[in-house]
């Protein structure tokens, strides 16, 4: 196993990186994910809902509607919820560097960012979006999809790219260095 560290000069500029694009990844599944699920359980004209409620953040309640034109409502929602993904790995992938060491073997940083994933939902679901004005999150979506696509498709793969990355960084400078 290896321990997710920040590089021999304190590099937390690069952690940050590594979460950001971690969480770009991690959400762009999500959002697959949200998208499939939606099919699923209303069928194939709800596949773009999850990008409409993102999109009427930005837009409003209207971008909901059916006749709120498609393309402005998927790329506006598509456009915010990457931008909050890579905002939001950026942030754990900085956080966890205060965790003890032991912490930060593989296991613990897939396992806290599984449970990041959640706080963000209860946070951005419950929290902020019903102070927001943005009922539509609370009130028309599915809470088992909800925390499925938080927990595991955002949290756990966001964990998981995050603790790998500076094992594969090192494996490749190990390789590159000349022997002594």
């Amino acid at each position: 196993m290896t321990s997710v560290e920040v590089g021999r000069q304190g590099d937390v500029a690069g952690q940050a990186r590594r979460g950001l694009i971690g969480g770009i990844l991690a959400g762009i599944v999500f959002a697959m994910f949200e998208m499939i699920a939606a099919v699923v359980l209303m069928g194939p004209p709800a596949f773009f809902m999850p990008l409409r409620m993102i999109g009427a953040i930005v837009l409003g309640p209207a971008a909901l509607e059916p006749a709120y034109p498609l393309p402005v409502a998927a790329m506006v929602g598509m456009g915010l919820h990457l931008m909050n993904s890579a905002l939001y790995g950026a942030v754990f992938a900085v956080a966890i560097l205060v965790l003890p060491r032991a912490l930060r073997q593989t296991p613990g940083v897939v396992l806290a960012a599984t449970a990041f994933g959640v706080l963000l939902w209860l946070v951005n679901f419950f929290v902020i979006a019903p102070v927001a004005g943005w009922r539509w999150f609370p009130e028309g979506t599915n809470h088992l999809v909800q925390f499925v696509a938080h927990a595991f498709a955002y949290g756990t793969l966001l964990g998981a790219y995050v603790a790998r990355r500076p094992a594969e960084a090192e494996a490749r400078v190990q390789v590159a260095s000349p022997p002594l």
